[in-house]
């Protein structure tokens, strides 16, 4: 079973985001923030990282450096609504970090479904 680890500080769509993975056959764990993110990290052999950019404490940018330095083949997805830059000037630069694939929010359950198994795949 796949195991994905979800990290968004936005209390309600992280619950719709986990039980829309769950749903679909994945095993969820969940972060709501970067700090929180590698704890879990540490303690489970994780397939994907999902995390948000824009966050309290240790955002989505510095996490993706950390994962990358602690578990170099681990696998993330960066999304990001943008805030008021919007997404287009914090996504990039997530690929540029290590992130395997993006998504802008709002995105529908077939659209993450679909980047998750090409990370998988990849």
């Amino acid at each position: 079973m796949t195991k994905i680890l979800v990290v968004e500080d936005d209390v309600s769509f992280r619950n719709v985001l986990v039980q829309m993975l769950k749903n679909s056959g994945y095993f969820v764990q969940q972060a709501g923030d970067g700090d929180q993110a590698l704890e879990i990290c540490c303690e489970f052999d994780l397939d994907i990282v999902i995390t948000d950019i824009i966050m309290p404490n240790k955002e989505g940018l510095e996490t993706i450096q950390d994962l990358m330095a602690i578990k170099p083949g681990i696998k993330i997805i960066a999304m990001s609504g943008g805030g008021k830059y919007g997404p287009y000037s914090y996504l990039p630069l997530a690929l540029k970090l290590g992130a395997k694939a993006v998504l802008e929010k709002p995105f529908m359950r077939n659209e993450m479904i679909e980047v998750i198994e090409k990370v998988l795949n990849s």
